[in-house]
């Protein structure tokens, strides 16, 4: 081995060394950020979580709902891996010539490594055009975007090089396995001395790899910390019910402040969430918030959330965020200067507050909690609930909140339901009905509770719901009660608003009426209180199967217990309910049931299932109002309209009211009704031909 290879091996190996270093460093020192929050319940279902990751990281599932730009990372991810093994085969070559590294049949993995080095720049030239030439409204375009482009390409020209003057250098001749390399050698082969090859292989070698280093270095200091953390956030999902809130004892007399208010009160699992976020803005791009012209924007949210917790992490441990030191001297010097202390409890002081300085309260109040930002995250990022602890701050602890949020809090506590109509009025809604509805001190032995909801139960429109549901299963032959004016309000609206204290009285009033009357299966109108009893009252003690009235009305199709039967000459558009399709997986029943139906004409919107907008009435908004940008509501009746239905459907009597307002709102309310998915079945059944209900039952 001669000097100048001695030489090399020792350069290489200091610059690696100290790359390695770094990176760890800058790896431990974000683990030591997220270790400030609380402990995190990391319980999992190994096989649920391995799945995971095989559909999400390795199947790219998420990613590939936007065809382009899946595919193009999709080349990306792979692509990466492989080269891999080509930088280390590189790395050989550099440091022992002659050598390479030992896979049988070399010339096939040189194929592959100059095949998918080409893809990649291929790749990453695309992903050039979409962001800066395309300008796709969802991408950030400043320097730090474009950081990775220029270190891909880098990487990308600099191992074709090196390929390409390898063969210049060796004497190599062209051929079929190195078709890349050969055609860039080509122009080189007639006059470049092989010592000259030799040179400029060791510049484009020397290239690759401080490239290779620094890259490694940046990726853990900016967004492409996913590369590391995202397959670790997609395994630790949670595998309850998505944006399920945690339940806050209120027992613990150590408790001094409800929800979260500072950055470390969060658990651990929400603080990887904020350096998994790839910022790619599928979240943004679907929130119905930013959409129309609010303030939120999910990914801004999880990214000013992750700088405050690297500032404030900082600050606490005294350990600085970017490296090498040398290079961001005056960065570090700026955080560490920023006081930060703990008290005797161990509370830390730090001058920037999480709520208002970092993230505004209009902005958590702009959140439907519709879940669509989850949905489209191609990282498992889960947005919802930190909105709900730090609404949960604001109301419980700070006791902030607008006028409406209060008064809706208010009429809930008093008479249970958020108009603060009396409750002895919970059950007036029956006297309209065409068939007995009986209570449960009326009716001992019954299949079905149908939990009628404070929708169904006071508002007009929503009472028609409730009257057509009761005479369907009256037909069927299904025994039902409800609970009359002993029924509350499932808390529902309570909890997503931030009031957990409220809803935890209700959903403990309402479980007790449960037991006493031996409930077994409930059956609900509502996708908020379906949502609310089937995933979150057992929490609280709950012991009963819940449906949502769409699933028992498809079985009873299914079972021929119901025959729709008169023609229903409707062009129809179905909207997603977000609480029963996303938070539940309930596409299939409403779809259906009106598939079953004569005459009707079912025609999907472009937005509909998993990707249906919301409605914007969840997260207790349908009690606030709009005061920024285009209402919501308006924004999805648009949407229904361009698929020009005569028919408005829907499973949700949230929905109904918020697309009957944007009917009204777009003056079409003439000519596109909006009616429940269960008053169009009763249209087409023929409730005087008890046959065929006799028949069905037996």
């Amino acid at each position: 081995m001669s000097f100048l290879q001695v030489f090399n091996l020792i350069a290489f190996l200091a610059v690696a060394a100290y790359a390695l270093y770094l990176v760890v460093s800058v790896i431990y020192k974000r683990y030591l950020y997220v270790k400030l929050g609380k402990p995190a319940d990391f319980k999992l279902d190994m096989k649920k979580s391995i799945n995971e990751v095989l559909v999400n990281v390795f199947g790219q599932k998420k990613l590939l709902k936007d065809k382009k730009s899946g595919l193009m990372h999709v080349v990306m991810f792979y692509g990466f891996i492989i080269i891999q093994f080509g930088a280390i085969d590189l790395f050989i070559k550099g440091l022992a010539p002659g050598h390479h590294l030992p896979v049988p049949a070399y010339p096939f993995f040189q194929f592959l490594q100059e095949l998918t080095t080409f893809l990649v720049l291929l790749a990453t030239i695309y992903a050039f055009y979409r962001r800066y030439i395309e300008k796709i409204a969802r991408l950030k375009r400043g320097w730090k975007a474009g950081l990775v482009i220029i270190f891909l390409t880098l990487l990308m020209a600099s191992i074709l090089l090196s390929a390409a003057f390898e063969k210049i250098w060796l004497g190599h001749p062209a051929n079929w396995y190195t078709p890349v390399s050969s055609v860039l050698s080509a122009p080189f082969a007639g006059w470049m001395s092989q010592s000259a090859g030799e040179a400029v292989f060791y510049v484009f070698w020397w290239m690759h790899a401080l490239v290779l280093f620094s890259f490694a270095v940046y990726v853990p200091q900016s967004k492409h910390f996913h590369l590391f953390v995202a397959p670790i956030n997609v395994f630790l999902k949670r595998q309850q019910p998505p944006a399920k809130p945690s339940l806050i004892d209120f027992e613990d007399e150590s408790a001094e402040e409800y929800g979260v208010g500072r950055i470390e009160n969060f658990n651990q699992k929400q603080l990887i969430d904020l350096y998994a976020c790839v910022e790619c803005g599928r979240c943004t791009n679907v929130c119905p918030a930013a959409g129309t012209g609010k303030l939120l924007s999910p990914m801004d949210l999880i990214v000013k959330m992750r700088d405050h917790l690297t500032a404030k992490g900082a600050a606490i441990t005294s350990k600085t965020p970017w490296m090498p030191s040398i290079a961001f001297a005056s960065a570090n010097k700026a955080l560490m200067e920023t006081a930060a202390s703990r008290d005797d409890s161990g509370k830390i002081d730090y001058p920037v507050n999480l709520i208002g300085d970092v993230i505004t309260e209009r902005e958590l109040w702009a959140c439907t909690t519709c879940r669509n930002c989850e949905d489209a995250c191609p990282v498992m990022n889960e947005h919802v609930d930190k909105i709900i602890d730090m609404r949960r701050y604001l109301v419980m602890t700070e006791g902030k909140m607008s006028p409406e949020a209060s008064r809706t809090f208010s009429n809930i506590e008093r008479q249970g339901n958020p108009w603060g109509i009396s409750r002895k009025d919970r059950a007036k809604w029956t006297e309209g009905a065409d068939v007995p509805v009986p209570t449960v001190k009326e009716e001992k032995e019954f299949e079905y509770l149908f939990f009628v909801g404070s929708m169904g139960s006071y508002d007009n429109r929503s009472q028609k719901i409730s009257r057509a549901l009761v005479k369907i299963l009256h037909h069927a032959g299904v025994k039902f009660a409800i609970l009359g004016n002993k029924e509350k309000n499932s808390g529902d609206t309570a909890r997503r608003m931030g009031n957990e204290f409220l809803f935890q009285q209700l959903a403990t009033d309402n479980i007790a009426l449960f037991e006493k009357h031996n409930v077994k299966k409930i059956i609900t109108i509502d996708p908020h209180a379906y949502n609310v009893l089937k995933n979150e009252y057992p929490d609280l003690g709950l012991e009963a199967e819940v449906y949502h009235h769409t699933e028992v009305l498809a079985d009873l199709i299914k079972q021929g217990r119901i025959k729709p039967v008169k023609e229903v000459k409707e062009r129809i558009t179905y909207h997603d309910s977000c609480y029963l399709g996303r938070y539940n997986g309930v596409f299939d029943p409403p779809r259906y049931i009106l598939e079953h139906i004569p005459g009707l004409e079912l025609v999907e919107m472009k937005r509909n299932r998993e990707n249906g907008m919301c409605c914007g009435a969840g997260g207790g908004m349908m009690w606030m109002e709009e005061t920024e940008g285009v209402r919501i509501n308006v924004a999805r009746t648009e949407q229904a309209l361009e698929v020009n239905p005569t028919l408005i459907g829907s499973a949700c009597p949230y929905c109904l009211t918020m697309l009957s307002d944007g009917t009204k709102a777009k003056e079409v309310e003439d000519r596109v009704k909006t009616m429940d998915v269960a008053e169009i079945l009763a249209l087409s059944i023929n409730f005087e031909d008890e046959a065929d209900v006799v028949e069905g039952i037996h």
